[in-house]
C-alpha cells in the first residue's frame, strides 16, 4: 500500500501540537500560583464567552511575549442617518497609544472637539446628514456664521465632510473618523462609570 506522507505530516502536526498543549497546560488548583507570559498575569474565565476569553488570551500573550505594556481589541458597528460603520482593530499597542498623550496628539484632539458647541454638531451630523440652515433652526444656534465658527476646525481635523451624495452644504462625519469618535465616547463611559468609584468631573 503507497503511504500518504501528507496525511502522515497532518496527523505528526495534530500530536504536536496537542502534547505541547498538554504540557503547558495546568490543572485547576486554589493553590496554584498564576500563569504569566513575561510580565502579564494570565487571566482565567474573566468573561462567560470562550471566543471572547480567547482573543483576551491572545492578547495577553502577544503583549508578554513583546514586553508591550499592553495591547487592545476592540470591535463595533455604528449605523444612523442611512449609513453603516463597521470596525475592528486588533492588538493596538498599549505603548502607542501612550505616545499619543507625550507628543501632545491627545490634547490637541481633545482640545479640538472639546466644547459643548462641537460636540452637539457632531452628535447632530453623526445620526443624520445635515445642512448648516438645519443645525441652525433644530440646535439652537443664532446664526450660520456661528455653526461655521465650529464647523471649520472639525472641517480642518477631518473628521466632518460635505456630503457629495446630498444637496450643497449638507455635511457628514467622515466614515473613517466614525469609530474614533464612538470609541473615545466608549473610553468616556468606562472612566464615568460608578460601579467602581464616582469621579468629580467639574
Amino acid at each position: 500500500m503507497e503511504r500518504d506522507y501528507g496525511r502522515e505530516l497532518d496527523d505528526l502536526k495534530r500530536q504536536v501540537e496537542e502534547l505541547a498543549r498538554l504540557l503547558t497546560a495546568k490543572q485547576a488548583d486554589p493553590e496554584e500560583k498564576p500563569d504569566y507570559i513575561g510580565a502579564v498575569k494570565k487571566s482565567k474565565k474573566m468573561h462567560p464567552d470562550p471566543a471572547v476569553m480567547n482573543i483576551l488570551d491572545r492578547l495577553e500573550n502577544t503583549c508578554g511575549e513583546s514586553g508591550d505594556t499592553g495591547k487592545v481589541t476592540y470591535i463595533g458597528v455604528f449605523t444612523s442617518g442611512g449609513r453603516q460603520s463597521t470596525w475592528i482593530q486588533n492588538e493596538v499597542s498599549a505603548d502607542g497609544l501612550l505616545r499619543l498623550i507625550e507628543d501632545n496628539t491627545a490634547e490637541k484632539v481633545l482640545r479640538c472637539i472639546g466644547s459643548s458647541d462641537r460636540l452637539n454638531i457632531l452628535l447632530a451630523l453623526l445620526k443624520q446628514p445635515m445642512t448648516v440652515t438645519a443645525l441652525v433652526e433644530r440646535h439652537g444656534y443664532n446664526t450660520t456664521g456661528q455653526v461655521y465658527h465650529h464647523l471649520k476646525p472639525l472641517l480642518a481635523a477631518d473628521l466632518i465632510t460635505e456630503d457629495k451624495n446630498a444637496a450643497k452644504g449638507t455635511y457628514i462625519v467622515k466614515p473613517h473618523r466614525v469609530q474614533g469618535i464612538i470609541m473615545l465616547l466608549t473610553g468616556i463611559h468606562d472612566m464615568t462609570d460608578i460601579r467602581y468609584t464616582k469621579g468629580d468631573w467639574t
